[in-house]
């Protein structure tokens, strides 16, 4: 599996599947969430009040997968991250867990390539740097035993791009 980082919208790339940093509600919202919605278009909403009536939502570290509707991705992972409190309350765990939950489900569903956001760095207040090297030490992990041919790490501001193209070498 190659690992890449690159500086745009997530939206745009053509990707088997995009990773959306969810909301537990899976109904939208800012930040990337809201972006994804919108340019999928209403059938993603739909699917996921399907999802959100079905089970109650997406807790934190976990995924569910839907269609990519308008968007170039077929696919899109909503995964939810962790809030930041401290560092002390299992943040760490549960954002591995989001990486890990995600790449399941892209292999499960016989994908090639997987985009995914910098989770939990937006309101959710994880500090960038920590979330990056959790992301990147997951990713490296992974790049042996994943049935992937490429993992992208999507970037929408200059200073995770610059943090994860430092972690990436």
């Amino acid at each position: 599996m190659k690992i890449k980082v690159w500086k745009g919208d997530i939206t745009k790339l053509a990707v088997d599947a995009i990773v959306n940093a969810a909301n537990s509600g899976l109904l939208g919202g800012g930040g990337v969430d809201g972006a994804i919605h919108r340019a999928a278009g209403p059938g993603l909403l739909a699917e996921c009040r399907t999802i959100a009536a079905r089970q109650g939502g997406c807790p934190a570290g976990e995924a569910v997968i839907t269609g990519g509707y308008n968007l170039p991705a077929a696919w899109v992972i909503h995964t939810v991250g962790p809030v930041w409190r401290g560092g002390s309350h299992g943040e760490a765990a549960l954002l591995r867990s989001c990486y890990e939950k995600s790449l399941a489900l892209a292999e499960a569903k016989g994908l090639s390539s997987i985009a995914f956001p910098n989770i939990s760095t937006g309101v959710y207040g994880y500090p960038r740097r920590e979330a990056a090297e959790i992301a990147v030490a997951f990713a490296r992990g992974a790049m042996e035993t994943s049935k992937l041919d490429e993992l992208v790490f999507v970037c929408w501001e200059e200073e995770n791009f610059r943090i994860y193209g430092e972690l990436l070498g």
